[in-house]
């Protein structure tokens, strides 16, 4: 802990800079790694570009800040913006604590009673949840998660944000409640599981003394609902409020140290515990005024997603807006697109109809409904006369890259898949496998098995 720190603002001019030149100096300053072993881990640059307009670009680590911190600093930069200007002294509040002092309270709680009931709370709720939320990609997972990511935004109708806040009261739940609960059954739907596991946020703010302080408290909340049984909507946003507010009530466990105890199997190619977020966001931008300025936040693309999808939901006095941000490496952004225009139309059909069985929620407009049967309408399609072998190798052509089988963790594409059938099938000709012989398999349910399948076929022979 240093007694003063001095950062120095980086002056950048873009003179009559285009949008595209602007994003792409954005992207490279905002991902110009910290070296956590060095302070500052705050870089500030002042992007000037026509007389009348500048960018700052403010920059933290978020090991030392987090949603709640931004919101302070904004305002308490405001406020000495302003005395700047009028030749004014700014009084900022007095902080009754420092972040130290939060991080030795948590230190000395992690030691105590208190954190084995928070332990013995987590155990229960996660015994025996899936390590994996097997939603299907685009492309096959890489063996390390890679990080990359784009974040895709979305307007909901005008309305649609004013009838789930009348529902949500309707049933004695928070708005987050009721989104939590559709976004649990949009997954569900996608995955086909009825055992959900989200990450959400939590400010973990719990003392008065924490809400002035910039630093990282914020927690992530593994939350687990069970869908089974088909109930409709209503039973499974009264299903998500008692788990939420069981989560609440244990909320001081950090993600981290319930990682460590629950000792999960690890895999570098996903998370553990949890691979999908959910936040919900107030709409701060009109509270950001300075003195004699015109100020709006500016968004741009990061170029990161720290799990495979994040659903970030903002609510605005006259609606409500989401984002999807997805790991490239597993998704395409048509595909985020479709999820989008799913998602707003499962949640219109919840606030018109929360007493549907959830089975019978849509996903698709009517109109793409109409769509699909048109075109698919009195259409034959003749049985393939070929071997199974045969249409594995014909879809290795056409969707080399595309999952061809999933068996737990571990899932091979159809190129991979083809490649290792063929390897093992001439293994088994040098062996005297052909046509007329029968070629006995004995391996347990897995990747294996239709690999040794597959290449028993190839050779002519039968298992």
């Amino acid at each position: 802990i240093v007694p003063t720190l001095d950062v120095a603002v980086e002056m950048v001019n873009l003179p009559q800079a285009a949008q595209p030149e602007l994003q792409v100096a954005l992207e490279q300053l905002a991902q110009t790694p910290f070296a956590l072993a060095q302070e500052p881990l705050v870089r500030v640059h002042l992007l000037r570009g026509a007389e009348d307009r500048s960018i700052l670009l403010l920059l933290m680590h978020h090991i030392v800040s987090d949603g709640w911190s931004l919101g302070i600093l904004a305002r308490e930069l405001a406020a000495l913006y302003a005395g700047y200007c009028t030749d004014t002294a700014t009084e900022l509040p007095d902080l009754p604590i420092q972040y130290a002092d939060y991080a030795v309270w948590q230190r000395g709680w992690l030691a105590g009673e208190e954190l084995e009931r928070q332990l013995s709370y987590w155990r229960g709720q996660l015994d025996a949840a899936p390590a994996v939320l097997q939603l299907p990609t685009d492309k096959p997972r890489p063996p390390a998660q890679t990080f990359k990511g784009a974040h895709l935004n979305y307007t909901f109708g005008p309305d649609l944000g004013s009838q789930l806040r009348e529902l949500a009261q309707t049933e004695d739940c928070t708005l987050f409640m009721l989104l939590l609960a559709a976004y649990n059954v949009f997954l569900s739907r996608y995955a086909g599981t009825d055992d959900i596991v989200v990450g959400t946020p939590i400010a973990g703010r719990t003392r008065t003394e924490m809400e002035g302080l910039i630093g990282f408290f914020v927690n992530t909340l593994a939350l687990r609902v069970d869908l089974s049984g088909d109930p409709d909507f209503i039973e499974v946003l009264q299903r998500t409020k008692r788990t939420a507010l069981d989560a609440y009530a244990h909320q001081e466990l950090p993600f981290e140290k319930l990682v460590e105890e629950l000792q999960p199997d690890r895999n570098t190619s996903q998370p553990p515990i949890v691979q999908t977020l959910f936040v919900l966001q107030e709409n701060l931008s009109d509270d950001i005024s300075f003195h004699g300025l015109d100020v709006t936040p500016l968004d741009f693309e990061l170029g990161s997603a720290k799990f495979d999808l994040s659903l970030f939901m903002v609510e605005f006095a006259a609606g409500l807006t989401a984002s999807f941000e997805y790991n490239t490496a597993l998704f395409e952004v048509e595909t985020i697109q479709a999820m989008l225009e799913q998602l707003e139309t499962l949640l219109a059909a919840i606030a018109a109809q929360p007493e549907r069985p959830i089975s019978q929620l849509p996903l698709l407009a009517a109109t793409d409904r109409l769509a699909m049967r048109e075109t698919h309408a009195g259409a034959d399609a003749p049985y393939p006369q070929a071997a199974v072998h045969e249409l594995v190798e014909q879809q290795a052509a056409r969707t080399p890259s595309a999952i061809a089988v999933t068996c737990g963790d571990d899932s091979v594409s159809y190129a991979e898949l083809n490649s290792r059938a063929n390897r093992l099938a001439r293994q088994l000709c040098a062996a005297g496998a052909q046509a007329g012989q029968l070629v006995g398999i004995s391996l347990p349910r897995g990747l294996d098995q239709v690999v040794s399948v597959l290449a028993v076929l190839k050779t002519g022979a039968a298992y």
